[in-house]
């Protein structure tokens, strides 16, 4: 079985603290850089992902996807990401925040490519 050995208590444990160190990151460096919380910060509230929304959201995730970080859009301008405790890291937390704070603060996404391209 692919959890022989591995505790679950651990592994939400890990999920729970993944998500905080994203709420503090984004509190500290997203927020000010025009992103909004559209998760909610308590867990009993939430499933394992969290959620920022950014009026270019859509054009964001794209320049995500195309640096290999993959998050899932929903309009109006929601960014998701999940919070998998058996493949994610507090290491691929910090990359999404310093990703994001690299593609707002070099402009490095696609400012036409808006909620309409989506299908």
């Amino acid at each position: 079985d692919v959890f022989d050995g591995i505790s679950l208590q651990r592994l939400h444990d890990k999920s729970l603290a993944m998500a905080a160190l994203f709420h503090d990151a984004a509190d500290e460096a997203l927020i000010p850089r025009g992103f909004s919380l559209a998760s909610q910060r308590d867990s009993r509230n939430r499933g394992s992902h969290v959620a920022l929304s950014h009026p270019h959201g859509y054009a964001i995730v794209q320049a995500l996807i195309g640096r290999g970080i993959i998050g899932d859009f929903r309009r109006p301008d929601i960014m998701r990401f999940g919070v998998a405790p058996l493949y994610n890291s507090a290491r691929d937390i910090v990359l999404l925040v310093e990703s994001l704070i690299e593609i707002v603060d070099t402009d490095d996404f696609d400012h036409d490519l808006g909620e309409a391209a989506v299908v």
